[in-house]
């Protein structure tokens, strides 16, 4: 499925603009607690994660919101999100081969953090090809 995402850089929201910076200082301190700890499947812990256990870690700590464990459990979790009306915090799910997926937590300016296989816990662009080429879908679960 070929999207442009290169709309999502807004971030618009229905929110009020306090409201969705008080979830943005909330991510970004759970990201200085992960950034770059080493990417590992099935990972839980700052010794390793994998992309959903670092989404769930982070909502747990960062907001006491449990969600499912793993990737495809939480795509179904929240509700659905028009791609053009992502919100900071939430999830954006992509198929990166045949049988796998990958989670990560939408940021300010079409940015995303994330388990990374090579590179860890990191942020990432949205708008990059890959990214585009591979979304799936969007879900709000705060």
């Amino acid at each position: 499925m070929l999207i442009s995402i290169s709309l999502l850089s807004g971030c618009r929201s229905t929110q009020p603009r306090g409201a969705q910076n008080q979830v943005e200082q909330r991510l970004l301190q759970q990201f200085e607690q992960w950034r770059g700890v080493p990417y590992r499947l099935g990972g839980i812990t700052t010794s390793g994660v994998d992309c959903s256990a670092f989404v769930q870690n982070v909502y747990r700590d960062g907001f006491n919101v449990n969600i499912p464990r793993t990737t495809g459990e939480q795509m179904n979790a929240g509700v659905a999100v028009n791609p053009r009306q992502l919100m900071i915090g939430d999830l954006v799910f992509f198929r990166t081969g045949r049988n796998t997926l990958h989670v990560g937590i939408v940021m300010r300016n079409g940015r995303f953090m994330h388990a990374s296989t090579s590179q860890g816990v990191i942020m990432d662009d949205l708008n990059q090809q890959y990214w585009r080429d591979r979304f799936i879908r969007a879900r709000r679960v705060l």
